[in-house]
């Protein structure tokens, strides 16, 4: 039976733990908080152990890192370094050094490595990745990825590393290519330093494109995903039910003379059975951990991840600390 740590012990380890213990496989968890590993371990039927121990413990054959970002790195490499495949929670890293850093790592140790880059998993983009590979849109021209919500704003991590992950992950998988040119703006309303809002836009080989909308301050909801082809468009919406989550529109355009005609069909809603999608990303990694091979969101795919983050970050226009600094049209003349 393969066995699997966890180290994180907070809200988001709750999740996995939960899904790892449903699974059979989770046999110790492990905080830099003792009494919340001890609540942890009465609660998933487990044992709590210290992070140091967990790594070292010879009978794992993986560790799930659930911890804050900055940490990972440091973890990631430990764990690899001590014989374990390692499943680390989005972001893979806060830097592209650092993600090289556990991507040498996992080589050097023959081990995988596995990103929570969790919309993979789910049965709608699976569906939805389907049609787009069997021409059921022609082919792709753009791809529009909103999400927004009024959110748990970080104080470690901005919107860019906490919510990008998950749509840069399906947009490369869809795209199949990383972007040749990234423009990215956004501002930090609530903490210095912290964007909380962001837009992104994305050039891909072939004329093709993508945006991004992210923000950690929007009044209402929006996890939509919209992939427009040349023969109609697919909208995998995850705030609606499970039967509506996903849908077809077959409009088209074509030349008319000096003008176009746009041709509207009925939408047609795609079933898709309901799951859930963490589970099936644990069953992913327990799956990695007992074959040894990779999982669809592995190192190599985390890293194509990290380097568009790096670009974004690289060039992020924070209109929000601008106007902190309190930038006039008349500041150079003073």
């Amino acid at each position: 039976m393969t066995q699997i740590g966890l180290i994180g012990c907070g809200m988001w380890g709750r999740n996995l733990a939960r899904n790892l213990a449903s699974l059979g496989v989770l046999a110790a968890v492990a905080d830099r908080n003792e009494e919340r590993a001890t609540a942890f371990a009465t609660e998933f039927n487990t044992d709590a152990t210290t992070v140091d121990d967990l790594i070292t413990t010879a009978s794992l054959d993986g560790i799930v890192i659930a911890t804050a970002a900055p940490t990972h790195c440091d973890l990631a490499v430990r764990a690899l370094s001590a014989g374990r495949h390692v499943y680390i929670e989005k972001p893979l890293a806060l830097t592209l050094s650092d993600a090289q850093q556990i991507g040498a790592a996992a080589t050097r140790a023959g081990r995988q490595v596995m990103v929570g880059h969790l919309i993979r998993y789910h049965d709608a983009f699976r569906e939805l990745q389907s049609l787009v590979a069997s021409g059921a849109i022609g082919r792709v021209r753009h791809v529009t990825a909103n999400r927004l919500a009024m959110g748990r704003i970080r104080a470690t991590e901005s919107v860019l590393f906490d919510l990008c992950p998950h749509d840069l992950s399906l947009i490369l998988a869809l795209m199949g290519d990383q972007p040749l040119d990234v423009s990215c703006h956004g501002a930090s309303h609530v903490t210095p330093g912290i964007v909380d809002t962001l837009s992104t836009f994305l050039a891909f080989p072939g004329g093709r494109s993508a945006s991004l909308n992210s923000s950690w301050i929007s009044p209402y909801k929006e996890h939509r995903l919209v992939v427009s082809g040349s023969q109609g468009a697919l909208v995998f919406d995850d705030t609606m039910p499970w039967d509506a989550k996903l849908t077809l529109y077959r409009d088209s355009i074509s030349a008319d003379g000096d003008n176009f005609a746009i041709d509207r069909a009925a939408p047609e809603t795609i079933p898709v059975a309901e799951s859930e999608p963490l589970k099936q990303e644990m069953q992913a990694f327990t799956a990695c951990c007992a074959s040894g091979k990779p999982a669809p969101t592995d190192i190599e795919e985390a890293l194509g991840v990290q380097r568009v983050l790096d670009q974004m970050q690289s060039i992020l226009m924070d209109h929000g600390m601008i106007a902190r600094a309190d930038i006039s049209p008349h500041a150079e003349r003073a």
